[in-house]
């Protein structure tokens, strides 16, 4: 079964093209080393038709957007020999500078799931 982790994260709209660098590296790197699929996308609509809308969720500043992000793999075994991987990559460390970072990385959310509907 294909296992997917997720993201959910805040970004002031004034770094989203520093951020949108950082995720097509991110992309590669992740893809080079097994990963099935690789997204992120920046919030537009944010006006649910029910439930909890992400601004209120991440509690997004009036200068901020929401990126929701997911890396697809074979499995879970799969995601923790290709994480395990990007991990120990050179081109992931060079980007992730915790001191200069396009987003507040205390406010991130993320986690792995199982996948139930597959289509």
């Amino acid at each position: 079964m294909r296992y997917v982790d997720g993201y959910l994260l805040p970004v002031p709209k004034k770094n989203l093209a520093k951020y949108r660098n950082i995720a097509r590296k991110a992309c590669k790197v992740w893809l080079d080393h097994g990963a099935l699929q690789y997204c992120e996308a920046a919030g537009d609509d944010m006006t649910p038709m029910c439930g909890v809308a992400y601004p209120k969720l991440l509690k997004l500043k009036p200068n901020e957007t929401a990126i929701f992000a997911f890396v697809v793999y074979k499995s879970r075994a799969h995601r923790d020999k290709v994480n395990a991987a990007v991990m120990k990559d050179p081109r992931l460390s060079a980007m992730c500078d915790p001191n200069n970072m396009p987003f507040d990385f205390k406010r991130m959310a993320c986690g792995g799931f199982k996948m139930m509907v597959d289509g």
